[in-house]
């Protein structure tokens, strides 16, 4: 038998004759264990009748009352309460819009099943989430503001806290059946979602009001529909002074004539991080797909090259790369390559092992434009290793530098003197359309210069990360300063550049 304490009886009462469902009763009178929750609709509507009628000084509703709010659960004027006549419609719950009343059934677990299974996604547990319409908030403060009145007849106090929150009672019940339906549990966090997102157009005006007594609670995004979002509302529920709510929200809120609807059940996995670093060895092919005024400039692109592989063995919706620091199209990437990492969104494949990851390698290093190497998956948190650290890391490059005068051997040797140059670049003019304009000083940690012929000379640098090399070659019209040229006292300019070493320990290197 439910026991409800005494203390709740009259809130009970009160809640159940005005067209409130025993399962929004429970919390309200806050019964705060999942047992009843559960039990079968009618058997806890006549358990809760019982428990008020113990003392034989409450009389049931009348007839009509029994059967609207208490889910056709009938009873006698006296006596015990009798089986329920299921022939009867239950009215509409008045607090929760018949979330506890008609989306807890089976037969709407196996439509979230069925959803599921569907979708095709690898998961080993699941957290379950729930989106509710704004308007329920107004409907459970009027119901609050009641059952805190009826307690106050007692000298008791009912806090707003103390009550259950409509999305914690309809978890309760669901929970234990989605997971026998699943075969996995449900759990406070895990990577993959199962979420319902509950509409009802009939009351959508319950909370309009607020925006008028509140005004400063409600503003315009131009991310959302409605200005009526459930933190607005949060807000200007806890802003409203009770006199002025139940002046424009009276009690008891009305029945509706339909039940909230399901609008969509939805699927989504946490994002999985794929880290690795690549190698470039094409002149002619940019980091990201080049697209200059909706015109594709080149054909492809290591991002491209790289995410076409793990798109399709993921089964993933699209994705986000980054990579420590970018070359320009003409440029290569040597020796142990360039850091990347790229966030796979909503995969539906998630499970791979350490060969499966080699075999995937394998395949994008069937281009011979770029190479992979220590392809694997990383957690959210280690992807911010890459970034760390990005202006004190160093780079080193190797260019091939022709010169306007002719040059001798030991015209060079000054160049491999130089330790720690310091040197201040503006913005580049390539670059400036989508940077914006700035004096930086970089360092030029050492350079070796090796004498080719009498205009050509190969240059050996170690820099500080984020410095322009082309550049530091030719100037930019004097927005580098100091720069080979200015230093050799003649014109020069960069014919091929290679990116040597990224000097980042990350991620961690695999056995081949």
């Amino acid at each position: 038998m439910l026991l409800l304490e005494e203390r709740y009886k009259p809130v009970a009462e009160l809640l159940l004759t005005s067209g409130t469902c025993p399962r929004c009763v429970l919390r309200f009178c806050c019964i705060g264990f999942p047992a009843p929750y559960r039990l079968p609709y009618q058997e806890l509507a006549a358990e809760l009748w019982k428990s008020l009628r113990s003392d034989g000084d409450i009389s049931p509703p009348c007839k009509k009352v029994r059967l609207e709010a208490l889910d056709g659960c009938k009873s006698e004027i006296s006596g015990d309460v009798k089986d329920a006549d299921v022939s009867e419609e239950p009215q509409t719950c008045n607090v929760c819009l018949g979330i506890l009343q008609q989306h807890c059934s089976t037969e709407f677990v196996k439509k979230i099943f069925h959803k599921v299974q569907s979708a095709g996604y690898e998961f080993q547990d699941f957290v379950f989430s729930v989106s509710l319409p704004a308007q329920l908030l107004v409907r459970e403060h009027s119901t609050w503001l009641q059952a805190q009145q009826e307690m106050r007849k007692q000298d008791r106090l009912l806090e707003k806290a103390d009550v259950i929150q409509l999305k914690e009672a309809y978890k309760w019940i669901i929970h234990p059946m989605i997971s026998e339906e699943l075969g996995v549990q449900a759990v406070s966090k895990s990577f993959f979602e199962v979420g319902v997102v509950f509409c009802h157009q009939e009351t959508d005006e319950d909370c309009h009001f607020l925006a008028t007594v509140c005004k400063d609670c409600f503003k315009p995004t131009k991310n959302k529909q409605s200005i009526f979002t459930r933190m607005a509302v949060v807000k200007a529920l806890d802003k409203i002074k009770d006199s002025d709510f139940c002046l424009h929200f009276p009690w008891p809120p009305s029945s509706p004539k339909t039940t909230c609807q399901v609008v969509d059940i939805q699927c989504n996995h946490a994002s999985v991080f794929v880290a690795g670093r690549y190698n470039k060895y094409s002149r002619t092919l940019p980091q990201t797909p080049w697209v200059i005024d909706g015109e594709r400039k080149m054909e492809s692109s290591v991002e491209e090259l790289i995410t076409e592989q793990l798109m399709a063995v993921f089964k993933v919706d699209s994705f986000n790369f980054s990579s420590s620091g970018r070359e320009d199209v003409d440029v290569r990437t040597l020796g142990r390559g360039r850091p990347f990492t790229i966030e796979l969104l909503n995969p539906h494949r998630v499970q791979f092992t350490e060969q499966d990851m080699k075999d995937l390698q394998q395949k994008i290093n069937n281009s011979d434009k770029i190479k992979v190497r220590d392809l694997q998956i990383v957690s959210r948190d280690a992807v911010a290793h890459m970034k760390e650290g990005e202006e004190e890391k160093t780079k080193c490059y190797s260019a091939l530098i022709w010169t306007e005068k002719s040059i001798r051997k030991e015209d060079l040797e000054f160049l491999n003197d130089m330790k720690e140059l310091k040197i201040i670049q503006k913005t580049p003019l390539r670059v400036l359309h989508r940077r914006p304009l700035a004096a930086r000083c970089r360092i030029i940690h050492t350079m070796k210069a090796e004498y080719v012929d009498e205009h050509h000379f190969r240059l050996y640098l170690k820099t500080q990360a984020g410095t322009y090399i082309k550049e530091f070659a030719h100037g930019d019209f004097g927005r580098t300063v100091p720069n080979i040229g200015s230093m050799m006292k003649t014109t020069a300019d960069i014919l091929e550049l290679d990116v040597e070493s990224v000097d980042v320990d990350w991620p961690p290197a695999l056995e081949d």
